[in-house]
């Protein structure tokens, strides 16, 4: 695929994504004390450089020139951290950069929006152990809330690298290891299968409705099927199933989606579904990518 169209779309999806107001996230009309609009659109930005990259190694390994335990997948997701940190001073966005890299990759060398789904389990499979050494290098210039300490493979453990590098531990490794803890290591092992059936979901809303009521549509059906594994690390399993519950109310109408904004928020940012907003910022990134324009929206913008 046409690497200027994956690096736009893959620009423009997570900036949609903030920017449209869903519940219990950062939006243009609602920041946290620590995390506003600001953060996102510096962060994301400042991640161009290595989608660019991304790209490049997609067209190396298309021709040959690489294999694809030479892709440096680690080191891409780490520079792409390095660089929204550098442009702000909290972690808005390193979900979507751990999901866009391998994903944008893959992209440049299929076929079609489907085939990368293949390609970038092969790509994940032929990691090195030198790519999870450098996404732990990355975790910790990210610093996310909730990262569990006492685990196997701490990632803050001083002795951590040492136990990587001997039980030569992949990507895919960790991924199988963590995949409970984290929604992202789950798509890195299905093929994306999460953000694929969002992104189609996305496509068929926005069918009907303007870009805007598609995404808060499709984000109440994945709170409503998923828990969000942001909420399980941050605040605890029985509030994401809590948060799973008053979603599901939203969407039998025996709550609106006022109250379920307003119940997100009592607690800060403890019911902060950004695990699930992660796999949106793929889904509109698909979305785009596949060709859609805007039409409309509640902004009164017309093509």
């Amino acid at each position: 695929m046409e690497r200027w169209r994956i690096i736009k779309a893959f620009t423009l999806g997570p900036l949609l994504e903030v920017a449209i107001p869903k519940p219990g996230n950062v939006s243009r009309h609602r920041d946290f004390e620590d995390l506003t609009l600001y953060h996102f659109l510096f962060g994301n930005v400042a991640t161009l450089d290595i989608l660019y990259e991304a790209t490049q190694v997609g067209i190396m390994l298309r021709r040959g020139e690489l294999e694809f335990s030479e892709a440096r997948i680690g080191e891409m997701i780490k520079r792409a951290v390095q660089n929204s940190k550098a442009s702000q001073n909290a972690n808005p966005n390193f979900g979507v950069i751990t999901l866009s890299i391998p994903l944008v990759t893959a992209l440049t060398i299929s076929k079609h929006i489907y085939h990368a789904r293949e390609v970038v389990v092969r790509l994940i499979n032929q990691s090195t152990v030198r790519d999870t050494m450098e996404f732990y290098r990355a975790i910790r210039i990210a610093n996310p809330k909730g990262v569990k300490s006492g685990v196997k493979y701490d990632v803050y453990d001083e002795n951590v690298f040492e136990e990587l590098f001997k039980d030569r531990i992949t990507l895919k490794d960790l991924a199988e290891m963590s995949q409970e803890r984290e929604l992202i290591f789950g798509e890195w092992l299905n093929g994306y299968e999460l953000s694929y059936k969002t992104f189609l979901r996305l496509k068929e809303l926005t069918g009907e409705l303007d870009l805007e009521d598609a995404v808060v549509r499709t984000f109440l059906e994945l709170l409503a099927s998923k828990k969000d594994t942001l909420i399980i690390r941050k605040a605890g399993l029985d509030e994401a199933k809590l948060v799973q519950e008053k979603a599901r109310a939203v969407l039998d109408e025996e709550m609106s989606l006022e109250e379920f904004d307003a119940f997100l928020r009592e607690k800060g940012d403890l019911r902060n579904p950004g695990s699930l907003a992660d796999i949106m910022a793929i889904a509109l990134s698909l979305l785009i990518l596949q060709g859609y324009t805007l039409k409309r929206s509640k902004l009164g913008i017309n093509p």
